[in-house]
């Protein structure tokens, strides 16, 4: 049976079938490879469990919240922001480039989003100001990764749910990391920008510029601190969190702003439900063939392999990230977290790491897949805006991977920076 679902699965891939009519259609085959009828009633029962979690609603209300913050046009306000504090720097358009992806983490909690509003506003800004072009895809699609890494995060919400680990610790444990990698970015950015001679700004700014751009962006910036101040302090769970963003990006584009309008809001719902509808139905066909793979007890027969190999944890981690990113250059980041996480995250429980430090290892590895080639879709969108192909822009892209990666290696194996903060608010 392993053997069929892996062929079956691979095999629809490769035929290019999106990736939750290959996950259920593989399900199905196997339930009727089993030749018991009375099994075919599962499909269904495991299609609605699969997502019949209270804690996955916040999902679609937190890219609703991104989508109208991304409406009402609050990029220029956090670029002016970032500006004012790194531009003066040499190559600070490369450094506002990732300092925004920080600020809007705590807006969107979603890369492709990052990638394609900072992207169509910096990419060309950067190029004019005599960036090569490559080297400003790049680093658009490298930043853009913080996004899901700092909360709120989408993928941390799929995660505990699924892994029954609390959300507001998943929250918690992804700010420090989050901000070490942006850090690592931007002195990556800082010495190739150094190299080429790329340009700075003609003088720092003064206190008074950088208070009126922190003030200009002040109402933006106030959500994510509402936001995880609340979930943090437990005051909301983090869906009555994820609706509350919403009233508030909606308070502030229609009485604030006053940018938006009655007639934006069925094209915002429209691509809420279209966005986060693919991930519910990647969710449910997962469940289906999740349910299989128990059964069969195939994540017991990987781990016994792993251990058999290995039972240091040190080692079991390595491997474990060996797999993740491989896996993750080809398939889809919700869809390797759905298949492999009920598989590795008991795995790693079990040879001593915390729930918590293990969800932020995952989230980060499967983050950088985003913008590894041949399937990185933060590489594709920049790829979309910069009309560069993807050759061009992979050549500049991984000094960033290796970067990443380089934060990764910390966070696996240095848990207090992603321990630090959820041992102080008392979720570890």
């Amino acid at each position: 049976m392993v053997q069929f679902i892996v062929i079956v699965f691979f095999l629809f891939m490769l035929a290019g079938t999106p990736i939750a009519f290959a996950l259920g259609i593989t399900a199905v085959l196997a339930f009727l490879r089993m030749d018991n009828p009375a099994l075919m009633q599962l499909v269904p029962q495991n299609f609605y469990s699969g997502i019949n979690m209270f804690a996955l609603m916040a999902m679609p209300f937190f890219m609703l919240a991104g989508d109208i913050m991304n409406k009402i046009k609050i990029t220029h306000r956090l670029v002016k922001l970032a500006n004012v504090m790194v531009g003066h720097i040499r190559g600070g358009l490369a450094h506002v480039n990732i300092l925004v992806s920080i600020f809007f983490a705590g807006l969107t909690g979603a890369a492709v989003s990052d990638t394609a509003a900072l992207g169509t506003m910096l990419i060309p800004a950067m190029e004019e100001d005599g960036y090569d072009k490559d080297f400003a895809a790049a680093v658009t699609a490298a930043s853009s990764i913080i996004g899901p890494i700092i909360p709120p995060s989408i993928i941390a919400v799929i995660y505990g749910s699924l892994m029954n680990v609390s959300i507001a610790g998943l929250f918690a444990a992804g700010i420090v990391p989050g901000v070490i990698m942006g850090l690592s970015l931007m002195l990556l950015a800082g010495y190739v920008s150094k190299k080429r001679d790329y340009p700075m700004g003609e003088k720092r700014a003064s206190v008074k510029e950088v208070s009126l751009a922190f003030k200009e962006a002040f109402i933006p910036l106030l959500m994510p601190v509402i936001i995880l101040g609340g979930i943090l302090s437990g005051v909301f769970t983090p869906t009555e969190a994820a609706a509350i963003a919403v009233l508030y990006a909606l308070i502030i584009g229609f009485f604030v702003y006053r940018n938006l309008t009655l007639k934006d809001l069925p094209v915002l719902i429209y691509n809420m439900v279209k966005n986060s509808g693919s991930i519910f139905i990647i969710l449910s066909a997962a469940a289906i063939l999740g349910w299989i793979l128990a059964r069969e007890q195939i994540p017991a027969l990987i781990g016994t392999m792993i251990l058999d190999f290995s039972t240091n944890k040190y080692v079991v981690l390595m491997i474990i990230n060996m797999i993740l990113i491989v896996l993750g250059m080809f398939m889809d980041m919700t869809a390797a977290l759905i298949i492999l996480g009920p598989i590795l995250h008991p795995l790693a429980v079990s040879v001593g790491v915390h729930p918590l430090h293990f969800g932020i290892i995952m989230i980060v590895n499967l983050n950088i897949a985003l913008m590894t080639p041949p399937l990185g879709a933060c590489l594709f969108v920049a790829c979309g805006i910069s009309k560069l192909s993807l050759e061009e822009i992979s050549g500049e892209i991984w000094p960033f991977i290796l970067a990443e990666l380089g934060v990764l290696i910390l966070v696996t194996y240095v848990p207090a920076i992603s321990m630090f903060l959820p041992g102080l608010l008392g979720f570890a």
